[in-house]
């Protein structure tokens, strides 16, 4: 790869796989050079949008591509085990959206295929590798607010109620938790380092049998909470507050693509503003890329055991709530 564009293959040219695309145009290194999808005319339409060499309609011959480096997975999440498996077992390196499957059994497998196959593997929870949570993380090891005791969060916007769209509809694996939520918990445990001890939980099941609304406490040891509420039906604040004993840091809204953040403390309030270079996915694709070129096979921000971890928490708050897929 030393002399040579990274070329990245996408499969499924949605919404998500332009932000992707636009990120990767502010990477020197990296060429987009290929796109799949079902649908012949979408996979043409993108190609032509983002000048890629290659469009296929079969995903199995963007993934037997040699020229392909890594392959980024933006489909919805109820076909992302089938799709990241076939890559596996190719032994081609796979970068997939949020949440990387629907449950943990799936899951498990695609941990134990990736690691016998020596070949890398990540969820693309964009958020931990924006610029704003370093300074955040910067001001958390240098106990700016003392020890985190409680964090708070929102993610609502009132969806159309589009039921072919995937946050509504069941056979899509739709719904609240798994669309937002997966944002709310994974950057929880990036700041506490851990996953709860249990939980409690309170959600609205829509007459398309997703969650519409979920909200839930997580609770962790010495008496350290974690409250969120994500939701399709409400415009909220959508910022991630971290309390602690000195102060607290506002993390702004929209916090999973957030540039500013304000730490408040007794003494100081200081507010950071750290602008994204394009989408704010390239940061998340250059760690992919140093990941791989470095042969390793898994990321340190977002290792596999902690997106399990996720995904384990997810099955039991779905389970509480009466949420199971038709399809599982």
């Amino acid at each position: 790869m030393k002399n040579k564009k990274f070329n990245w293959g996408i499969i499924g040219p949605g919404r998500i796989a332009h932000k992707f695309a636009h990120g990767l145009n502010v990477i020197e290194d990296a060429n987009l050079y290929a796109v799949a999808s079902r649908s012949k005319e979408r996979a043409d339409e993108f190609a032509k949008t983002f000048n890629t060499e290659k469009s296929y309609t079969n995903y199995s011959d963007l993934i037997s591509d040699p020229n392909v480096d890594a392959v980024y997975i933006a489909t919805p999440h109820r076909f992302h085990f089938e799709q990241v498996l076939l890559a596996l077992k190719a032994k081609k390196p796979v970068l997939c959206e949020k949440p990387i499957t629907v449950n943990s059994k799936e899951l498990n497998e695609l941990i134990e295929t990736a690691r016998a196959n020596n070949v890398f593997l990540m969820e693309a929870l964009w958020t931990r590798y924006l610029p704003i949570y370093k300074k955040v993380k910067d001001w958390l090891d240098n106990g700016h607010i003392g020890e985190v005791k409680l964090i708070h969060s929102t993610f609502g916007y009132v969806f159309p109620r589009n039921l072919e769209d995937r946050q509504l509809n069941h056979e899509l694996a739709g719904g609240a938790l798994l669309d937002l939520g997966v944002y709310q918990i994974a950057m929880s445990q990036w700041v506490l380092g851990k996953s709860p001890n249990k939980f409690s939980v309170n959600a609205y099941l829509g007459n398309t049998n997703v969650d519409e609304l979920t909200a839930v406490m997580l609770e962790y040891d010495n008496g350290v909470t974690s409250q969120f509420n994500c939701n399709f039906i409400s415009k909220n604040e959508n910022d991630f507050l971290i309390y602690g004993t000195k102060g607290h840091i506002r993390v702004h809204e929209r916090f999973w693509g957030a540039t500013k953040a304000t730490l408040y403390t007794e003494s100081k309030t200081i507010t950071e503003n750290c602008p994204l270079r394009a989408s704010g996915f390239e940061y998340q694709t250059e760690e992919v890329m140093s990941c791989i070129k470095e042969n390793k096979l898994e990321s340190s921000i977002m290792p596999l055991d902690q997106s399990l971890q996720n995904m384990i928490l997810m099955d039991k708050i779905r389970a509480e709530i009466g949420l199971k897929y038709s399809f599982e």
